[in-house]
């Protein structure tokens, strides 16, 4: 069934996604006196849940079915299953890793009071309720209900940014809460707008006015001024919170500093759901204003070029990672700002591969911090001998983030310069070529200095170097295999990515 809206069928799972993360973050929180397994057992089991859930409402999205529940309140159609996919697939591999990261990292500060050993139901409690309200945010159709969860992952994830309580997670976690909750204030008033011009237009009341797939009915009706206003609104809210720049100052500090596991959140699936925000509610405007476009794809073009300038001069690993995400967030909104189906589906689909890539690049950074004790890329070198898994998981994420075939990335920034020199956006194009060999060399260098170049000296290690447990290597090898075969076999997405691209591309409702 190649259309969309064809069927739609009452269902429990759009809720399921999300209540049950949330509901089991209690439950960790009730028993956390029982000890870290029951903490990860109960996290495991959620997010393993939450994962099947998506997969469910994945298979019926694939076939064109839109599920709702209560009422038309939470609705899931491609573009949601997509994103709820990607947050449950990320968040469980995420779970599974933190396990023995966790204990690493609990270990080593030692006993004591408020120590990190005795904050670990809190930490499990918060990454379940951080999953569970990014996958509220993909699964509402309330314009306002999207900015809460929005705002409310906002909440959960500040807390696991500085959940290490040391001078410099503090820091950036209080520049996280503070950066994003002035920017998604912005957000706040662009979706009240979007409602106000809505309701004003005399073809919805109500409810229905704050439902976004109603009000795409009524969008052409809605003054071009108010919509203007309103989408800039939205750009500066949700555009800060997926990291695009000049909005992003936040980024590099919070996914820094945070747990990796948290980082592989943070830049896999996060900022990702922010710009599914953006997306959903912008994308009702697309065929009415076409300034929209040029303005959002000029700021994509920005934000790839700038982030991958900062990158260049990074020393630190996970800095370095944080700005490359703040450049692919670039190539995904120039490719869903198009507003035609073919830079929709290359967007969706680098959406897809980043959450892929970029997850397996900082769990291998983590891995290397578990090994070494340090990310500094001057203090290491020569770790393929002991880290042989860690090594080749790195540099198959660092080649599917630079673009080479047959990986991932290649695939889907090839239709995003397809689809801007469709569109007739020749500087795009250059522009967008020239920061993937920037890519190239951002990460292939840093890679080769770690891994198989001599260290540049003599450093002292408390403990030989090895490679990490298999709880942490087997996320890294799932994630490296998914990344190679949607670059082999790119037609296995085909089905949802189509779908959720007519959406976005002005052939689908």
């Amino acid at each position: 069934m190649s259309g969309l809206g064809v069927v739609e069928m009452p269902s429990a799972l759009p809720a399921a996604c999300f209540l049950i993360p949330i509901l089991a973050g209690f439950a960790v929180l009730a028993g956390g006196r029982l000890g870290f397994r029951w903490c990860q057992l109960v996290t495991m089991l959620a997010s393993g849940a939450m994962a099947l859930s998506a997969l469910d409402m994945a298979s019926q999205a694939w076939t064109g079915t839109i599920l709702t529940t209560w009422g038309n309140e939470l609705r899931v159609d491609a573009l949601s299953a997509l994103v709820v996919l990607i947050v449950s697939v990320v968040g469980v591999l995420a779970s599974a890793y933190s396990i023995r990261y966790m204990e690493h990292a609990a270990a080593a500060e030692g006993p004591g009071p408020g120590t990190r050993a005795q904050r670990m139901p809190l930490f499990h409690a918060l990454v379940l309720w951080f999953l569970g309200t990014m996958a509220w945010a993909a699964v509402t159709n309330n314009i306002i209900m999207l900015w809460a969860a929005v705002e409310a992952t906002t909440l959960s994830s500040g807390l696991l940014v500085a959940f290490f309580w040391d001078r410099r997670a503090l820091e950036a976690g209080y520049k996280y809460m503070m950066l994003l909750t002035v920017g998604i204030t912005f957000a706040l008033f662009g979706c009240v707008l979007v409602y106000a011009a809505a309701a004003a237009t005399g073809g919805l009341t109500g409810h229905d006015a704050l439902l976004i797939s109603e009000v795409r009915g009524v969008a052409a009706a809605i003054p071009s001024g108010t919509a203007l206003i309103a989408v800039s609104m939205l750009l500066i809210g949700f555009g800060t919170k997926a990291g695009l720049a000049p909005f992003h100052p936040w980024l590099p500090d919070a996914h820094a500093e945070a747990p990796t596991p948290v980082s592989v959140l943070l830049s896999g699936v996060m900022i990702k759901v922010a710009l599914y925000a953006l997306a959903r509610t912008v994308s009702i405007f697309f065929p009415q204003i076409p300034a929209i476009t040029v303005f959002a794809v000029g700021m994509g073009v920005f934000t790839m070029l700038l982030g991958v300038v900062l990158a260049l001069v990074q020393e630190d690993l996970k800095r370095l990672l944080a700005y490359s995400s703040v450049s692919q967030m670039g190539y995904i909104l120039a490719g869903v700002a198009l507003g035609t189906y073919l830079g929709a589906y290359g967007g969706l689909f680098h959406l897809l591969n980043h959450a892929l890539f970029k997850s397996l690049l900082f769990m291998c950074v983590g891995a290397v911090v578990y090994a070494t004790g340090t990310r500094r890329i001057g203090e290491l070198g020569g770790l393929a001998r002991e880290m042989p898994v860690t090594s080749a998981c790195f540099l198959v994420g660092a080649l599917a983030i630079a673009g080479f075939p047959p990986f991932n990335g290649f695939m889907s920034k090839l239709t995003i310069y397809l689809a801007l020199a469709q569109s007739g956006l020749w500087w795009a194009v250059a522009v967008a070529v020239f920061t993937s060999v920037l890519t190239m060399v951002a990460l292939l260098r840093p890679a080769v200095r770690v891994f198989w170049a001599a260290p540049a000296a003599e450093v002292a290690r408390a403990a030989p170097v090895r490679e990490v447990p298999a709880l942490m290597w087997g996320p890294m090898v799932v994630l490296a295999a998914l990344c190679l075969l949607l670059g082999l076999a790119p037609e296995l997405a085909y089905g949802l990515l189509h779908n959720a691209a007519l959406l976005l591309g002005g052939a689908g409702g």
